[in-house]
Protein backbone atom coordinates (compact mmCIF):
# COMPACT_ATOMS: atom_id res chain seq x y z
CA UNK A 1 0.00 0.00 0.00
CA UNK A 2 1.64 3.72 -0.92
CA UNK A 3 0.07 5.56 1.75
CA UNK A 4 1.04 4.53 5.06
CA UNK A 5 -1.79 2.59 7.32
CA UNK A 6 -2.06 4.83 10.78
CA UNK A 7 -2.50 2.90 13.90
CA UNK A 8 -1.61 5.34 16.79
CA UNK A 9 -4.58 7.33 17.31
CA UNK A 10 -3.88 7.19 20.89
CA UNK A 11 -0.78 9.13 20.18
CA UNK A 12 -1.90 11.51 18.28
CA UNK A 13 -4.90 12.41 15.65
CA UNK A 14 -4.85 14.37 12.29
CA UNK A 15 -6.93 17.90 12.59
CA UNK A 16 -10.03 17.39 10.74
CA UNK A 17 -10.78 20.12 8.18
CA UNK A 18 -13.75 21.79 9.76
CA UNK A 19 -11.26 22.09 12.76
CA UNK A 20 -8.87 23.61 10.92
CA UNK A 21 -11.36 26.16 8.87
CA UNK A 22 -12.82 27.66 12.06
CA UNK A 23 -8.91 27.91 13.39
CA UNK A 24 -7.29 29.62 10.26
CA UNK A 25 -8.83 33.68 10.69
CA UNK A 26 -7.66 33.38 14.09
CA UNK A 27 -3.82 33.33 12.29
CA UNK A 28 -4.47 35.70 9.52
CA UNK A 29 -7.33 37.69 10.41
CA UNK A 30 -8.61 37.84 14.29
CA UNK A 31 -4.92 38.11 15.09
CA UNK A 32 -5.62 40.59 18.23
CA UNK A 33 -4.22 40.32 21.78
CA UNK A 34 -7.63 38.86 23.56
CA UNK A 35 -6.23 41.11 26.41
CA UNK A 36 -6.21 44.96 24.66
CA UNK A 37 -9.09 46.83 24.56
CA UNK A 38 -10.13 47.42 21.14
CA UNK A 39 -12.37 45.79 18.73
CA UNK A 40 -9.56 43.60 16.98
CA UNK A 41 -9.33 42.08 19.88
CA UNK A 42 -12.79 41.87 21.19
CA UNK A 43 -13.46 39.48 18.41
CA UNK A 44 -10.70 37.38 19.52
CA UNK A 45 -11.73 37.58 23.49
CA UNK A 46 -15.13 36.41 21.72
CA UNK A 47 -13.69 33.66 20.31
CA UNK A 48 -12.61 32.13 23.30
CA UNK A 49 -15.42 32.62 24.94
CA UNK A 50 -17.40 30.16 22.70
CA UNK A 51 -14.39 27.42 22.97
CA UNK A 52 -14.51 27.63 26.47
CA UNK A 53 -18.56 27.25 26.12
CA UNK A 54 -18.33 24.39 23.58
CA UNK A 55 -15.79 22.72 25.91
CA UNK A 56 -17.89 23.13 29.03
CA UNK A 57 -20.93 21.60 27.36
CA UNK A 58 -19.13 18.46 26.00
CA UNK A 59 -18.26 17.61 29.99
CA UNK A 60 -21.20 19.30 31.90
CA UNK A 61 -19.68 21.72 33.04
CA UNK A 62 -19.90 25.64 33.65
CA UNK A 63 -18.36 27.70 31.10
CA UNK A 64 -16.35 29.96 34.35
CA UNK A 65 -14.95 26.41 35.33
CA UNK A 66 -12.67 25.61 32.23
CA UNK A 67 -9.56 26.83 32.21
CA UNK A 68 -7.44 26.43 28.77
CA UNK A 69 -3.47 25.02 29.32
CA UNK A 70 -0.93 24.07 26.73
CA UNK A 71 -1.82 20.31 26.83
CA UNK A 72 -3.06 17.54 28.90
CA UNK A 73 0.37 17.07 30.14
CA UNK A 74 0.31 20.84 31.70
CA UNK A 75 -3.36 20.10 32.95
CA UNK A 76 -2.00 17.13 34.82
CA UNK A 77 0.23 18.93 36.49
CA UNK A 78 -1.51 21.93 37.76
CA UNK A 79 -4.31 19.77 38.70
CA UNK A 80 -1.86 18.00 41.28
CA UNK A 81 0.68 19.99 41.86
CA UNK A 82 -1.56 23.64 42.35
CA UNK A 83 -4.19 21.02 44.67
CA UNK A 84 -1.12 19.93 46.71
CA UNK A 85 0.77 23.57 47.59
CA UNK A 86 -2.70 24.79 48.11
CA UNK A 87 -4.58 22.46 50.70
CA UNK A 88 -1.07 21.82 52.48
CA UNK A 89 -2.42 22.59 55.71
CA UNK A 90 -5.03 20.02 55.22
CA UNK A 91 -2.59 17.35 54.82
CA UNK A 92 -0.14 15.52 52.64
CA UNK A 93 -0.92 12.43 51.20
CA UNK A 94 -2.00 11.98 47.53
CA UNK A 95 -3.33 8.72 46.48
CA UNK A 96 -3.16 7.90 42.44
CA UNK A 97 -2.45 4.69 40.40
CA UNK A 98 0.50 2.49 39.13
CA UNK A 99 -0.46 2.91 35.80
CA UNK A 100 -0.80 6.80 35.05
CA UNK A 101 0.50 8.70 32.47
CA UNK A 102 3.69 10.05 33.34
CA UNK A 103 2.75 13.57 33.35
CA UNK A 104 1.03 12.79 36.70
CA UNK A 105 3.58 9.97 38.31
CA UNK A 106 5.73 12.29 37.40
CA UNK A 107 4.12 15.17 39.43
CA UNK A 108 3.72 12.85 41.73
CA UNK A 109 7.60 12.05 42.46
CA UNK A 110 8.19 15.58 42.13
CA UNK A 111 5.97 16.86 45.02
CA UNK A 112 7.36 13.80 46.87
CA UNK A 113 10.27 15.66 47.51
CA UNK A 114 8.74 18.34 48.42
CA UNK A 115 7.46 16.82 51.51
CA UNK A 116 4.25 15.34 50.30
CA UNK A 117 3.46 11.25 50.74
CA UNK A 118 2.15 9.62 47.59
CA UNK A 119 0.06 6.00 47.50
CA UNK A 120 0.44 4.31 44.48
CA UNK A 121 -2.44 1.93 44.03
CA UNK A 122 -1.68 -1.12 42.43
CA UNK A 123 -4.48 -2.38 39.86
CA UNK A 124 -6.10 -5.92 38.37
CA UNK A 125 -4.83 -7.94 35.54
CA UNK A 126 -6.82 -6.07 33.47
CA UNK A 127 -5.97 -2.43 34.81
CA UNK A 128 -8.72 -1.66 37.13
CA UNK A 129 -8.40 0.08 40.58
CA UNK A 130 -10.43 -1.68 43.59
CA UNK A 131 -12.83 0.52 44.81
CA UNK A 132 -11.81 -1.06 48.78
CA UNK A 133 -8.16 -0.84 48.35
CA UNK A 134 -8.77 2.94 47.32
CA UNK A 135 -11.38 3.15 50.51
CA UNK A 136 -8.57 1.59 52.45
CA UNK A 137 -5.96 3.97 51.54
CA UNK A 138 -7.77 7.21 52.18
CA UNK A 139 -6.68 8.94 55.08
CA UNK A 140 -7.30 11.93 57.39
CA UNK A 141 -4.23 13.58 55.48
CA UNK A 142 -5.50 12.35 51.84
CA UNK A 143 -6.16 15.75 49.98
CA UNK A 144 -6.16 14.34 46.44
CA UNK A 145 -7.51 11.15 44.35
CA UNK A 146 -5.67 11.07 40.98
CA UNK A 147 -7.02 8.25 38.61
CA UNK A 148 -7.33 8.04 35.12
CA UNK A 149 -10.64 7.64 33.24
CA UNK A 150 -8.78 5.82 30.21
CA UNK A 151 -5.22 4.29 30.46
CA UNK A 152 -3.67 5.03 27.06
CA UNK A 153 -2.12 1.86 26.71
CA UNK A 154 -4.17 -1.05 27.71
CA UNK A 155 -7.43 1.08 27.21
CA UNK A 156 -8.71 -0.02 30.71
CA UNK A 157 -11.75 2.20 31.44
CA UNK A 158 -12.12 2.86 34.97
CA UNK A 159 -15.24 3.43 37.24
CA UNK A 160 -15.39 6.80 37.87
CA UNK A 161 -18.69 7.42 39.27
CA UNK A 162 -18.11 5.56 41.85
CA UNK A 163 -14.33 6.48 42.40
CA UNK A 164 -16.42 9.75 42.24
CA UNK A 165 -18.66 9.35 44.56
CA UNK A 166 -16.40 7.78 47.85
CA UNK A 167 -14.25 10.42 46.60
CA UNK A 168 -17.17 13.12 47.90
CA UNK A 169 -18.03 11.28 50.54
CA UNK A 170 -14.47 11.39 52.22
CA UNK A 171 -14.51 14.59 51.61
CA UNK A 172 -11.35 14.15 49.18
CA UNK A 173 -10.98 15.87 46.20
CA UNK A 174 -11.09 13.89 42.76
CA UNK A 175 -8.98 14.81 39.75
CA UNK A 176 -9.27 12.33 36.41
CA UNK A 177 -7.06 12.32 33.65
CA UNK A 178 -9.35 12.57 30.90
CA UNK A 179 -7.33 12.75 27.69
CA UNK A 180 -7.96 9.96 26.29
CA UNK A 181 -11.62 9.50 27.57
CA UNK A 182 -13.13 12.80 25.92
CA UNK A 183 -14.84 12.33 22.81
CA UNK A 184 -15.11 8.37 23.10
CA UNK A 185 -16.87 8.28 26.59
CA UNK A 186 -19.43 10.19 28.24
CA UNK A 187 -18.10 12.35 30.63
CA UNK A 188 -20.92 14.64 32.91
CA UNK A 189 -18.21 16.14 35.87
CA UNK A 190 -21.60 17.00 38.00
CA UNK A 191 -23.01 13.20 38.20
CA UNK A 192 -20.09 11.42 38.49
CA UNK A 193 -18.77 13.87 40.94
CA UNK A 194 -15.26 15.09 39.50
CA UNK A 195 -13.74 17.87 40.74
CA UNK A 196 -10.64 18.95 38.55
CA UNK A 197 -10.57 17.19 34.94
CA UNK A 198 -8.06 16.93 32.27
CA UNK A 199 -8.22 17.34 28.30
CA UNK A 200 -6.21 17.79 25.39
CA UNK A 201 -7.28 18.71 22.17
CA UNK A 202 -4.81 16.69 19.85
CA UNK A 203 -6.44 13.24 20.92
CA UNK A 204 -10.01 14.55 19.34
CA UNK A 205 -8.78 16.13 15.75
CA UNK A 206 -7.68 19.20 16.96
CA UNK A 207 -4.59 21.25 17.39
CA UNK A 208 -1.58 19.92 18.98
CA UNK A 209 -0.37 22.33 22.71
CA UNK A 210 -3.31 23.00 23.36
CA UNK A 211 -5.58 21.33 26.40
CA UNK A 212 -7.73 22.51 29.11
CA UNK A 213 -8.61 21.73 33.06
CA UNK A 214 -12.04 21.55 34.65
CA UNK A 215 -11.67 22.89 37.98
CA UNK A 216 -14.83 22.69 39.88
CA UNK A 217 -16.18 26.00 41.49
CA UNK A 218 -15.13 26.26 44.79
CA UNK A 219 -11.79 24.08 44.50
CA UNK A 220 -8.95 25.59 45.71
CA UNK A 221 -5.79 25.35 43.89
CA UNK A 222 -2.30 27.81 43.18
CA UNK A 223 -1.30 28.76 40.22
CA UNK A 224 1.02 26.53 37.73
CA UNK A 225 1.93 29.30 35.27
CA UNK A 226 2.41 33.07 36.93
CA UNK A 227 3.19 36.38 35.16
CA UNK A 228 -0.14 37.64 33.73
CA UNK A 229 -3.72 37.66 34.36
CA UNK A 230 -5.39 35.54 31.20
CA UNK A 231 -7.62 32.88 32.34
CA UNK A 232 -9.13 35.23 35.08
CA UNK A 233 -5.91 35.04 36.79
CA UNK A 234 -5.52 31.66 37.18
CA UNK A 235 -3.38 30.47 34.05
CA UNK A 236 -0.45 33.56 32.79
CA UNK A 237 0.26 33.76 29.23
CA UNK A 238 -1.35 35.10 25.86
CA UNK A 239 -3.82 32.78 25.32
CA UNK A 240 -3.50 30.66 21.63
CA UNK A 241 -6.61 31.81 20.48
CA UNK A 242 -6.54 29.40 16.65
CA UNK A 243 -6.00 26.03 19.26
CA UNK A 244 -7.82 27.08 21.41
CA UNK A 245 -10.75 27.61 19.22
CA UNK A 246 -9.79 24.28 17.37
CA UNK A 247 -10.19 22.86 20.23
CA UNK A 248 -13.67 24.01 21.16
CA UNK A 249 -14.79 23.09 17.65
CA UNK A 250 -13.00 19.64 17.97
CA UNK A 251 -15.39 18.76 21.39
CA UNK A 252 -18.17 20.03 19.77
CA UNK A 253 -18.26 17.54 16.72
CA UNK A 254 -16.64 14.74 18.86
CA UNK A 255 -19.11 14.77 21.54
CA UNK A 256 -21.97 14.77 18.63
CA UNK A 257 -20.54 12.35 16.70
CA UNK A 258 -19.66 9.77 19.91
CA UNK A 259 -22.02 7.40 19.54
CA UNK A 260 -21.42 6.68 15.72
CA UNK A 261 -17.45 7.47 16.35
CA UNK A 262 -17.46 4.40 19.19
CA UNK A 263 -19.59 2.02 16.78
CA UNK A 264 -17.32 2.39 13.98
CA UNK A 265 -14.51 2.18 15.84
CA UNK A 266 -15.60 -0.92 18.29
CA UNK A 267 -16.45 -3.19 14.96
CA UNK A 268 -13.16 -2.63 13.52
CA UNK A 269 -11.12 -2.92 17.00
CA UNK A 270 -12.78 -5.99 17.33
CA UNK A 271 -11.98 -7.67 14.13
CA UNK A 272 -7.89 -6.68 14.68
CA UNK A 273 -7.98 -8.09 18.20
CA UNK A 274 -9.98 -11.48 17.12
CA UNK A 275 -7.40 -11.74 13.62
CA UNK A 276 -4.10 -11.00 16.05
CA UNK A 277 -5.08 -13.52 18.98
CA UNK A 278 -5.14 -16.12 16.36
CA UNK A 279 -1.05 -15.63 15.99
CA UNK A 280 0.65 -18.64 18.67
CA UNK A 281 1.50 -17.14 21.63
CA UNK A 282 -0.19 -13.92 21.64
CA UNK A 283 -2.31 -12.42 24.60
CA UNK A 284 -4.72 -9.80 25.10
CA UNK A 285 -3.53 -6.88 27.53
CA UNK A 286 -6.21 -4.61 29.04
CA UNK A 287 -10.07 -6.23 29.14
CA UNK A 288 -12.67 -6.75 26.73
CA UNK A 289 -15.87 -5.47 26.26
CA UNK A 290 -17.44 -2.24 27.41
CA UNK A 291 -14.61 -1.65 29.81
CA UNK A 292 -12.31 -0.94 27.01
CA UNK A 293 -11.75 2.07 24.54
CA UNK A 294 -13.34 1.41 21.48
CA UNK A 295 -10.57 1.94 19.24
CA UNK A 296 -7.62 0.10 21.93
CA UNK A 297 -5.99 -3.00 21.12
CA UNK A 298 -2.48 -4.05 23.17
CA UNK A 299 -1.57 -7.17 22.04
CA UNK A 300 2.25 -9.30 23.56
CA UNK A 301 3.60 -11.44 21.40
CA UNK A 302 6.01 -14.10 23.34
CA UNK A 303 9.99 -14.39 22.42
CA UNK A 304 10.24 -11.08 20.53
CA UNK A 305 10.79 -7.43 21.12
CA UNK A 306 8.69 -4.62 20.51
CA UNK A 307 10.91 -2.22 18.98
CA UNK A 308 11.96 -5.02 16.44
CA UNK A 309 7.88 -5.55 15.46
CA UNK A 310 7.33 -1.35 15.04
CA UNK A 311 10.54 -0.95 12.59
CA UNK A 312 9.33 -4.17 10.43
CA UNK A 313 5.72 -2.79 10.07
CA UNK A 314 6.96 0.71 9.24
CA UNK A 315 8.74 -0.63 6.57
CA UNK A 316 5.10 -2.14 5.79
CA UNK A 317 3.82 1.22 5.77
CA UNK A 318 2.21 0.50 8.75
CA UNK A 319 2.03 3.50 11.74
CA UNK A 320 2.44 1.75 15.35
CA UNK A 321 3.41 1.92 19.18
CA UNK A 322 4.36 -0.24 22.08
CA UNK A 323 2.95 1.53 24.67
CA UNK A 324 2.54 5.46 25.54
CA UNK A 325 4.17 8.09 22.82
CA UNK A 326 5.73 9.74 26.02
CA UNK A 327 7.92 6.93 26.71
CA UNK A 328 8.57 5.92 23.72
CA UNK A 329 12.73 6.50 23.57
CA UNK A 330 13.00 4.13 26.59
CA UNK A 331 13.90 0.68 26.52
CA UNK A 332 12.29 -0.55 29.54
CA UNK A 333 9.09 -2.41 29.04
CA UNK A 334 5.85 -0.39 29.87
CA UNK A 335 5.27 0.76 33.60
CA UNK A 336 1.44 -0.26 32.73
CA UNK A 337 1.74 -3.81 31.28
CA UNK A 338 4.44 -4.58 34.35
CA UNK A 339 1.57 -3.05 36.49
CA UNK A 340 -0.76 -5.75 35.46
CA UNK A 341 1.59 -8.27 36.00
CA UNK A 342 3.20 -9.45 33.28
CA UNK A 343 7.21 -10.54 33.25
CA UNK A 344 9.39 -8.39 31.77
CA UNK A 345 10.41 -10.60 28.45
CA UNK A 346 6.59 -11.04 27.42
CA UNK A 347 6.09 -6.57 28.39
CA UNK A 348 8.87 -6.21 25.85
CA UNK A 349 6.68 -7.71 23.13
CA UNK A 350 4.20 -5.60 23.21
CA UNK A 351 1.93 -3.89 20.28
CA UNK A 352 0.00 -1.24 20.93
CA UNK A 353 -2.95 -0.62 17.76
CA UNK A 354 -5.32 2.34 18.34
CA UNK A 355 -7.65 3.17 15.49
CA UNK A 356 -9.80 6.23 14.56
CA UNK A 357 -12.10 7.76 12.17
CA UNK A 358 -10.43 7.02 8.60
CA UNK A 359 -9.40 3.43 9.64
CA UNK A 360 -10.96 1.27 7.08
CA UNK A 361 -11.57 -2.62 7.17
CA UNK A 362 -8.98 -3.26 4.26
CA UNK A 363 -6.56 -1.46 6.09
CA UNK A 364 -6.98 -4.20 9.04
CA UNK A 365 -6.66 -6.87 7.54
CA UNK A 366 -3.78 -5.80 6.26
CA UNK A 367 -2.05 -4.93 9.45
CA UNK A 368 -3.66 -8.56 10.81
CA UNK A 369 -1.72 -10.23 7.41
CA UNK A 370 1.77 -8.21 8.21
CA UNK A 371 1.45 -8.77 11.64
CA UNK A 372 1.40 -12.20 11.26
CA UNK A 373 4.60 -11.95 8.65
CA UNK A 374 6.58 -9.77 10.52
CA UNK A 375 5.93 -12.15 13.98
CA UNK A 376 6.74 -15.23 12.32
CA UNK A 377 10.38 -13.37 10.74
CA UNK A 378 11.31 -12.20 14.38
CA UNK A 379 10.45 -15.52 15.83
CA UNK A 380 12.58 -17.12 12.99
CA UNK A 381 15.46 -15.37 14.16
CA UNK A 382 14.54 -15.41 18.01
CA UNK A 383 17.16 -17.86 20.00
CA UNK A 384 14.38 -17.58 22.81
CA UNK A 385 11.70 -19.50 19.81
CA UNK A 386 14.31 -21.87 19.05
CA UNK A 387 15.24 -22.93 22.64
CA UNK A 388 11.05 -22.88 23.15
CA UNK A 389 10.41 -25.16 20.36
CA UNK A 390 13.84 -27.73 21.37
CA UNK A 391 12.13 -27.89 25.21
CA UNK A 392 8.71 -28.27 23.23
CA UNK A 393 10.12 -31.43 21.43
CA UNK A 394 11.82 -33.12 24.76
Amino acid sequence: MSKPIYMDYAATTFVKPAVLEEMIPYFTEYFGNPSSIYSLSRETKKAIDKARDRVAKGINADSNEIFFTGGGSEADNWALKGVAFANYNKGNHIITTQIEHHAILHACEYLEKHGFQVTYLPVDEYGLVSLDELEKAITDNTILVSIMFANNEIGTIQSISEIGKLCKSKKVLFHTDAVQALGNVPIDVKEMNIDLLSMAAHKIYGPKGTGALYIRKGVKIDNLVHGGAQERARRAGTENVAGIVGFGKAVELAVSNMEEHTNHLKTLRDKLINGLLKIPYSRLNGPSGTNRLAGNSNICFRFIEGEAILLLLDSMGICASSGSACTSGSLDPSHVLLAIGLPHEIAHGSLRLSLGDNTTEEEVDYVIESVGKVVQRLRDMSPLWDDFLKEGEK
